[in-house]
């Protein structure tokens, strides 16, 4: 394991040699300078986890330092504890409004400088993991490509996400809706607040009411303690609906009511819940259609989209899909702890030919299973489980039976294959796909859950 590496700054020779001794014998790396320019330098050469700088230091002074030192970039910057034999409550405070992480006085005692080093050095690694998880999520929210429409979305992204506007998402399953809600919350002035996301079509209706306002104990049989919904938990933050149009019509009411009076009555609550949500909509159908049809009411459409997103297929973004395929290489060759691995150019032929029936998801599970599956760096063509045009290979739906053991296995398989079909052609809705399948919606869950099928397998 890395030893923490320590800098001490000070400007006298005693000081830094009784430091440097306690703190190597407690088994930390440590150099030391004797002067503010010269900890510049050295934390240009070497990355150190914790500097000890004095506060009264020849040249440029220890407070001086500190705000340069605090302009380094978050992933090297040390922290910093401050070394005074003159401290005041006034040069503390400043110190501390500069980043130092805490203030010793001299002369030094061994413990408590032994204290402040083990908790500044702990500060700095719960730093560093929020930090790396900052730097993931911004990887995960990036919007990859450099098509027309792609570069269209990001210009508008840029322009309305610090409002506080409802925003209607349209685009086919797949495409990166609740990606795209994810990077308006993440742009807005509402980043640091909660983002609560909500799937529509996957939750059975009778239950989507309490997921959305709550309820109290006791205001149905089953509510055997208070529920707070997800316009609770989203309270500050945005509330992502996603398959908006797959909600019930005496939900689209409730819903209705509250962004009318931006309020909530929790199932059993005798008062309304005042509640401060942007609500980000998604949906993979034409709503004008649905309305016509009266499956969704006008009004809310109007509330709802106060600005529409078009999320384009991928194969109306081509150009991008060799883009989006290095992108996902990086991300879960990293990720898994897996050597990056190179396409070869008929490699990016096959994919920019292919439809793409389930858009950009398709694409990131295709090539998450590219990194875990291939031994080799080098992904060719031929190693790319899609089928070529003109190609003998089977089509996604076709059973492969030589791969079967038994007759009940090959049942389970064809059952699992119907199913998702039904699904799909169902939009993930699954009350409309236990239709199609003729099974109870209760009946069907069942079904799934045993063949191994989620909702958003299919979303």
């Amino acid at each position: 394991m890395k030893r923490p590496r320590i800098l001490i700054v000070d400007d006298e020779a005693a000081i830094r040699q009784s430091l440097a001794g306690v703190l190597e014998d407690e088994g930390y790396s440590v150099a030391s300078v004797a002067s503010g320019e010269a900890c510049l330098e050295e934390l240009q050469r070497t990355q150190f986890d914790l500097v000890l700088l004095d506060i009264w230091l020849p040249g440029i002074d220890g407070l001086e330092t500190l705000s340069r030192i605090q302009q380094l970039p978050a992933t090297i910057r040390p922290a910093v504890v401050m070394i005074s034999g003159h401290g005041t409550i006034e040069t503390a405070v400043r110190a501390t409004k500069l980043g130092a992480f805490d203030f010793l006085e001299k002369p030094l005692t061994i413990d408590k400088v032994l204290v402040v080093v083990k908790n500044a050095l702990k500060q700095r690694r719960l730093e560093q993991v929020v930090e790396e998880w900052r730097s993931q999520q911004s990887a995960e929210l990036q919007i990859i490509g450099e098509s027309v429409p792609i570069k269209a979305l990001r210009q508008q992204l840029r322009l309305m996400a610090p409002t506080n506007g409802r925003v209607l998402i349209f685009g086919e399953s797949g495409t990166g809706k609740e990606l795209v809600a994810r990077a308006i919350h993440a742009m807005s002035l509402r980043a640091s607040e909660p983002f609560v996301a909500v799937n529509c079509a996957a939750i059975p209706e009778e239950l989507i009411e309490s997921e959305l306002f709550g309820h109290r104990k006791g205001s149905f049989t089953g509510a055997t303690e208070d529920k707070i919904g997800k316009f609770q938990r989203a309270d500050g933050g945005t509330l992502f609906l996603d398959e908006v149009g797959d909600m019930s019509l005496k939900t689209q009411a409730k819903l209705l009511r509250a962004l009318d009076e931006q309020a909530i009555e929790p199932i059993g609550a005798s008062e309304p819940v005042k509640v401060d949500v942007r609500v980000i909509a998604a949906t993979n159908k034409n709503l004008e259609e649905e309305i016509e049809k009266g499956n969704f009411r006008e009004d809310l459409y109007y509330r709802l989209n106060v600005i529409p997103f078009y999320v384009p297929p991928l194969r109306e973004r081509v150009e991008d899909i060799p883009l989006l395929a290095d992108h996902f290489i990086r991300y879960f060759s990293q990720a898994y702890g897996r050597p990056p691995k190179e396409l070869t150019p008929d490699a990016y032929e096959l994919l920019m030919s292919y439809h793409w029936p389930g858009n950009v998801r398709e694409l990131r599970n295709l090539m998450e299973r590219i990194v875990i599956m291939h031994p080799s760096t080098r992904v060719t063509a031929r190693d790319i489980p899609l089928p070529s045009p003109g190609s003998s290979r089977r089509s996604p739906g076709e059973l492969a039976v030589d791969r079967f053991t038994s007759l009940q296995e090959v049942r389970r398989a064809a059952e699992r294959e119907y199913i998702l079909q039904k699904l799909r052609e169902a939009g993930g809705n699954i009350s409309r796909a236990a239709e199609l399948v003729g099974l109870d919606r209760r009946h069907l869950y069942r079904k799934m859950k045993a063949l191994g099928i989620h909702p958003g397998d299919v979303t």
